[in-house]
């Protein structure tokens, strides 16, 4: 059996999913775990669909991406993106999830409606933490800091020193939100769930 553990992040282009991603992947790195990451930016600057898959292990990785039925983690900025990718996770995973909701094209435009009870569908289906991030974000001073805040939430269920992750955040985003984004991390780190 594999010690492989499996992360999925998912989101709208624009939120954040790629710096996530990169920071996770070099928190795993510095914790000496072998990495593979793979990204999807699909329609990315237009508001589409943006996702990236994790994976480390303290043994060789060879695949940068997991099938479907084998994610251990998904962390979703946007609460449909969530419900779309939910079925990706092992039955025993759990799912953070930003309760935002950003209307795809198709909704926007008026062809057809957002879908109905998102947040039940997904805790229907798998464990998952729920909560409003965007706001969170928003209260700090910024509300382009929900990757982070949900960053700090994933950070509990993995199993990398707390302190590697503000290392790693102090080295990757601009100096001067350094101070945002540490606080943004601090506060998903404390929801409780």
């Amino acid at each position: 059996m594999s010690d492989t553990k499996n992360v999925l992040i998912v989101g709208v282009g624009g939120q954040g999913v790629i710096t996530a991603s990169e920071i996770l992947s070099e928190v795993a790195m510095l914790e000496g775990y072998d990495v593979k990451k793979s990204e999807i930016h699909g329609m990315s600057q237009r508001g589409g669909s943006v996702s990236s898959h994790i994976r480390f292990n303290k043994e060789k990785v060879y695949s940068p991406t997991a099938p479907e039925g084998t994610i251990d983690f998904l962390m979703s900025f946007e609460k449909l993106e969530g419900l779309r990718w939910i079925d990706h996770l092992r039955q025993d995973a759990v799912a953070v999830i930003n309760d935002y909701r950003w209307d795809p094209l198709p909704v926007s435009s008026g062809q057809v409606e957002y879908t109905p009870e998102v947040e039940k569908k997904i805790k229907e289906r798998r464990k998952a933490i729920i909560y409003k991030a965007s706001d969170v974000a928003s209260k700090l001073g910024n509300i382009r800091a929900t990757n982070i805040v949900l960053v700090g939430t994933l950070a509990k269920l993995l199993p990398f020193k707390k302190e590697t992750w503000i290392e790693v955040i102090k080295n990757r985003v601009p100096p001067k939100t350094i101070e945002l984004n540490i606080k943004a991390f601090e506060e998903g780190f404390k929801q409780e769930f």
